[in-house]
């Protein structure tokens, strides 16, 4: 199949959505660096909060130690001379001691705990301030790329001789964009994604600690930050699947878009049905990379503008082309009518061109929105 001519202008156009993209991607690197700045100060106040605390429970500690000692002396004065003394002099000596034990007991307790929570929020300190430091860094590297991008960069377009170099040019920057996210995705999973997790098993082991004691309010507090945690935890999640799912690498095409989509499914209080046709193989990684993100622009559609309560994704990969079809139960759209912000729509036609492909849409208003993806399997994958 001979490639596609393209227009200089599309390109001019894809390197400014580029641009767009980049800056968004920097913004997003702030998010965190600021969000995970705001966690780290906060943190660095409960810390001072639980040393406070270790040092009156050290004190109250010491002070308890020394009135053991004593209620043990009298204890073993009376238990000495028992004749001398009365029984109930007795049973108060007995009580003392061992109340006052108890109660020392019980503070050694609360200062183990108290050590292990200083020590985990020191942890979780020293992995923030790493996470700010990668961000920072990230975000200088980013400016980088945006000052080169809207230099010389904007008018590479001018110098391409013709419609085939426009075209390899064009997929260079697409595998340079999914090389960028793939990285940034490892380093937040590495950061906060794992920060996160961390918390969670401390937070479960408080609760069971709190629920032995029977401290409802503690229990409060704990079940509170396990949602708060939960939410951050997705947060973060989405932003590694909006840069570049790391299962696409590990594990392919078909489990990558089931898991992805169950996720949508969850969090969107919506249904979604999902169906592979053909037989669940490995393609090239360029194709993998392509397809997801055609069905992943097709869906945040359907949710964020459509309002779908029930979207169809169906999918059939062969040696010699691969399907996609996206159906949804939205409001619809006239597909004749002009849309200055159809953005997404027009980022998927210009994959699918880079692909070689063909996309054809069926919508009308109140009937929902059919997205059907065809590009050849076998030329998309050679070298």
């Amino acid at each position: 199949m001979c490639p596609k001519k393209i227009d200089v202008k599309v390109l001019d156009t894809v390197v400014d959505r580029m641009v767009k993209t980049v800056h968004s991607s920097k913004n997003e690197v702030f998010h965190i660096g600021e969000h995970s700045r705001q966690e780290f100060e906060q943190l660095k106040k409960e810390s001072l909060e639980t040393r406070q605390k270790l040092n009156d429970i050290i004190d109250e500690g010491d002070r308890l130690e020394a009135h053991t000692k004593l209620a043990r002396m009298r204890l073993s004065e009376v238990s000495k001379n028992f004749k001398r003394f009365s029984e109930s002099e007795v049973r108060e000596a007995y009580e003392r001691a061992h109340n006052l034990q108890m109660n020392l007991t019980m503070n050694r307790q609360k200062e183990q705990q108290l050590r292990e929570r200083r020590d985990d929020l020191d942890r979780r300190i020293m992995n923030l301030r790493k996470t700010v430091e990668r961000a920072e860094a990230l975000g200088s590297q980013i400016t980088v790329v945006l000052n080169y991008l809207t230099g010389s960069f904007q008018q590479v377009g001018e110098m391409i001789a013709d419609a085939k170099q426009k075209q390899d040019f064009g997929l260079k920057i697409i595998e340079a964009q999914e090389d960028e996210r793939r990285r940034l995705s490892r380093e937040i999973h590495d950061g906060p994604a794992q920060m996160l997790a961390n918390v969670m098993m401390r937070s479960e082991l408080i609760d069971r600690i709190a629920k032995e004691r029977n401290t409802e309010e503690a229990l409060k507090e704990v079940r509170d930050l396990r949602q708060m945690v939960r939410s951050a935890l997705y947060e973060v999640r989405r932003i590694i699947y909006d840069l570049r799912p790391m299962a696409l690498d590990d594990l392919g095409l078909i489990p990558t878009l089931k898991r992805y989509l169950a996720t949508i499914e969850e969090y969107n209080k919506l249904t979604i049905h999902f169906r592979n046709l053909g037989e669940e193989r490995r393609i090239s990684s360029r194709l993998e990379v392509a397809l997801f993100r055609l069905v992943q622009e097709a869906t945040q559609n359907a949710v964020k503008h459509a309002e779908a309560t029930e979207i169809n994704v169906k999918i059939e990969i062969s040696h010699q082309q691969s399907m996609v079809v996206v159906k949804d139960n939205g409001k619809g759209f006239d597909p004749e009518e002009r849309n200055d912000k159809s953005f997404g729509l027009l980022g998927m036609r210009e994959r699918v061109d880079l692909l070689e492909g063909e996309m054809t849409i069926h919508s009308a208003l109140g009937k929902g929105t059919n997205i059907t993806i065809m590009v050849p399997t076998n030329e998309a994958s050679e070298e």
